[in-house]
């Protein structure tokens, strides 16, 4: 089909990063609806992070290649594809398999990029941008002239985050620590630094009525005081659980604690809501209701990319090999924005 080969990086176990390896091969062939992306863009998320040690909450057994989202060009389509897909760049949510160089997806599952995007541009808003648009406008509902807390405004989902909010007139508060307080003032929100301050009294100095939403990667215990900060009618969107990353055991107990958790708190007549969201949950119950979703918003989302509403934050692009360097960068907690991998 084509002279180009496959490279790809595998996740063999439970490694340090500089375990992955690369793995070299020949470039796959399309099936009935299918069809091949030559990748061009690729990225490092927290899922990959917790997928290296064991602990994403059902994520497939070792090894398999990691990756979460990919842009590229459709290069080749099996029967039945839309021949007008060939040659052109989109877009695809994988869960697993986007660190290759060239990878079947389903064509139903590819949303097309517009022209003038991108490919590394793109990338930083396919699972980024896809999270943070649903979770603000499907899952807290957000309006002009609420207000929002933002934990971990300063990374991949949280700067996007960020920007819908600001985009959609709502007032944002953000904790990141105190090196990117600047940058935070500069997109308008109001930064808090998580390491030195109180945030739970900081955050009720500046809505002492409460807020409207709190968006909150961290989980574990911190989550109650995120519960605790919203307003009468506001909504906590739990979307991670990186305060327990690091922890031995169960990978299914943190994320089972924290639906434990809600389930109790939606249970209360306090006039609030709780969830967890994860982009990928809803296939498994209906494909062709998460495929339309994900179609209708990755579009608004590159609607607003691609008339400059919202800008890509890129903190490196690195080549494929060098996803070990990528992931330790990802780790450090020192970037803003998405580590994008490229061919």
């Amino acid at each position: 089909m084509s002279a180009e080969g496959l490279v790809e990086v595998v996740l063999p176990g439970k490694v340090e990063p500089e375990g992955l390896q690369i793995r070299h091969g020949a470039v796959p062939t399309p099936g009935p609806g299918e069809v091949v992306i030559r990748m061009e863009a690729t990225g490092v998320s927290f899922a990959e992070q917790q997928m290296r040690r064991g602990k994403y909450f059902d994520q497939p057994p070792f090894p398999f290649v990691p990756g979460y989202d990919l842009v590229g060009t459709v290069l080749a389509a099996g029967d039945g594809v839309e021949p007008g897909l060939l040659g052109t760049r989109v877009a695809a949510l994988t869960k697993i398999g986007g660190w290759s160089s060239h990878l079947v997806v389903e064509a139903a599952d590819v949303v097309p990029v517009p022209d003038g995007v991108g490919a590394a541009d793109a990338e930083a808003f396919v699972i980024n941008g896809l999270t943070a648009w649903q979770m603000l406008h499907r899952k807290a509902r957000v309006r002009s002239g609420q207000t929002v807390l933002v934990l971990g405004a300063n990374g991949g989902v949280g700067s996007v985050l960020t920007q819908f909010a600001r985009l959609a007139g709502v007032r944002v508060i953000g904790t990141a620590s105190a090196r990117h307080h600047d940058a935070l003032r500069e997109q308008g929100v109001t930064p808090i630094d998580y390491r030195t301050e109180d945030v739970a009294a900081r955050v009720r100095e500046l809505a002492p009525g409460g807020v409207d939403a709190v968006f909150d990667h961290v989980g574990g215990s911190g989550i109650v005081d995120s519960w605790r900060l919203l307003a009468p009618g506001g909504s906590l969107v739990g979307y991670g659980s990186a305060s327990t990353r690091d922890d031995e055991g169960s990978k299914q107990l943190p994320v089972l604690k924290l639906l434990g958790r809600i389930w109790l708190w939606n249970a209360l007549p306090n006039g609030r809501s709780a969830s967890f969201f994860n982009t990928w949950a809803g296939r498994s119950l209906s494909k062709s209701r998460f495929r339309a979703r994900t179609r209708a918003d990755l579009t608004q989302v590159f609607a607003a990319l691609q008339r400059g509403d919202v800008v890509p934050r890129i903190a490196a692009r690195l080549p494929l090999t060098s996803a070990a360097e990528a992931m330790r960068l990802a780790e450090s907690g020192t970037v803003v924005g998405k580590i994008v991998l490229t061919p």
